[in-house]
């Protein structure tokens, strides 16, 4: 029998449902929409999808409230439904929910698909125990019902993205800006926020910000800041990918003029499979150029040079900072890095002109020996498109790094923080360890989760980084126990002192460390902080 406070069971689940609904429409957006991937994430871990303490509470109250009279039923049931759904403190949000329409279109459907088993439960007449087992099913399934909304709503998300992408291309036909592209498995970011600065000494320069670098974050950008803004000349466009196809529907949408290819490397090898893979769907952006287009490499790595080695387009500008004078004239390679510096201050090296022989000598307060191999792409870019050498050397003395990319600074404690947090590959961590040994005048900390999506290499890669950490570190954090435990391999197959090594569940734990035992001249060194879904 129904009775007075059916109504709040009944509200109760449902405002536990759009609890939860929210609380994962924040992983399924991370992860894109990608049902298949966002399902593979949430089944991995057992309490995501199955959490045992709110099954067991729900079940105790079905058998307790099927046992009592009326009104005692009522009230357990409001209590145990309280209990189920009442959220628990969630750790440190990385990224937050990014209220988009499309968001609001997925939670409206999803609620309604919630509603509906209670409310035929109400239809039915149903008591305290039926609404309880009703009410955990609804709870427990929310992820499945954004899933089945998103696939409800997808002709509808389809027409609206056609139509989206139509007002950007409309965008960019009006107000035709030369159309530079940057990809890569890494770099990306980087390269493109130092071009935009050098060209900028000539040229309006727009480029897609933070890490806008999908078809629709593309196009969100040029709807939003392009518009009826004629005088843009260069429009840079980061280009990512997760699978093969990406690029190319990019390039569909902003037809580049130049191709910039800056590291073909591990990064999102899980999505990819293999690196032949990531060679193929980065290749997309050289593919698409026209034949009078631009394309400027990196020819220090393998699968890069082969892309230069097909042959198209007819202008290819490649970059190194590996080989000598004489293999850069012999391999055709366009400008060369030598007499690479690296210090406290930044680095140093010498740009040539292999062709005419133009030197420069570039300072620059950034770090890294990778970004020599960035500075050269945009030192090629920037010189192919008229800006002297003599003034892009002059602007590369004022760069700044991008947020979270080596970005050094010292608290009031006279602590050395090196945030080197946005992302971590194998590359890019040698360059933050030297950094960090550079600081010999105290302890040197390195706080990490390690990598991530290396697909088979991500235990090899760690492990290696765990090897290479012991050259540079003083003491070492690994945030996350089953994260880190091959770094940890790493770290004990050298002879690092084991009781200088600390494993710690979270990134808050790992501050609190260095807080209480540094102080004044020793340096911390953050690698990679992961994303919400690990």
């Amino acid at each position: 029998m129904q009775t007075d406070w059916t109504p709040l069971v009944c509200l109760i689940w449902l405002a536990g449902a759009w609890l939860r609904l929210r609380q994962q429409a924040r992983f399924y957006q991370i992860e894109e929409y990608m049902s298949r991937r966002y399902l593979r994430w949430l089944l991995a871990a057992r309490p995501r999808c199955l959490p045992l303490r709110q099954i067991a509470l729900a079940l105790l109250g079905v058998a307790l409230t099927s046992l009592v009279d009326h009104p005692h039923d009522s009230i357990a049931g409001i209590f145990f439904a309280l209990a189920v759904v009442y959220p628990k403190p969630e750790r440190k949000i990385k990224k937050p929910l990014v209220i988009t329409a499309r968001v609001k279109r997925i939670l409206a459907v999803a609620y309604i698909l919630c509603a509906l088993p209670l409310g035929g439960a109400w239809a039915a007449g149903a008591e305290i125990p039926v609404f309880l087992a009703v009410g955990l099913a609804v709870w427990l399934l929310a992820p499945f019902w954004l899933v089945m909304s998103n696939w409800l709503l997808a002709p509808l998300d389809a027409l609206l993205r056609r139509r989206f992408l139509r007002q950007a291309a409309n965008v960019l036909a009006q107000t035709q800006p030369k159309i530079v592209g940057i990809t890569g498995s890494y770099g990306k970011t980087t390269t493109k926020s130092f071009l935009r600065d050098i060209l900028s000494l000539r040229y309006r320069v727009y480029a897609t910000p933070k890490s806008y670098n999908t078809l629709m974050g593309i196009s969100l950008a040029i709807n939003r800041d392009l518009a009826d803004d004629y005088r843009t000349e260069i429009f840079i466009s980061e280009m990512g990918a997760y699978v093969e196809g990406e690029i190319a529907r990019i390039c569909q949408l902003t037809r580049p003029d130049i191709a910039i290819i800056t590291e073909i490397g591990p990064q999102h090898l899980e999505r990819f499979g293999s690196l032949e893979n990531v060679q193929k769907a980065k290749y997309e952006l050289i593919a698409n150029l026209p034949p009078d287009g631009i394309a400027v490499f990196n020819w220090d790595n393998a699968y890069i040079r082969d892309m230069h080695k097909r042959g198209y387009p007819a202008l290819r500008l490649s970059v190194s900072r590996e080989l000598s004078l004489d293999e850069a004239r012999a391999q055709e390679v366009a400008w060369l890095a030598q007499d690479i510096r690296e210090s406290l201050e930044g680095l140093s090296f010498c740009a040539i002109d292999v062709a005419s022989g133009e030197i420069a000598q570039i300072d620059t307060q950034l770090h890294g020996e990778h970004n020599v191999t960035n500075l050269l792409l945009c030192i090629a870019t920037a010189r192919h498109e008229g800006i002297s050498l003599r003034d892009i050397a002059g602007r590369i003395r004022s760069l700044q790094p991008a947020e979270s990319r080596l970005v050094r600074e010292t608290t009031a404690a006279g602590i050395t923080i090196i945030n080197d947090a946005y992302s971590a590959n194998p590359k890019g961590v040698i360059g933050a360890l030297k950094l960090l040994g550079m600081h010999q005048d105290g302890a040197r900390l390195l706080i990490t989760p390690g990598m991530v999506e290396l697909g088979a290499l991500q235990d090899q890669e760690n492990s290696k980084l765990g090897a290479l950490a012991t050259e540079y570190a003083t003491d070492i954090i690994l945030v996350g126990e089953s994260q880190t435990a091959a770094i940890l391999r790493g770290i004990e197959s050298t002879a690092f002192d084991r009781a200088r090594v600390h494993v710690v569940d979270t990134l808050e734990q790992s501050v609190a460390w260095y807080q209480q035992h540094l102080g004044a001249g020793d340096a911390v060194l953050f690698l990679n902080d992961l994303p919400d879904t690990y």
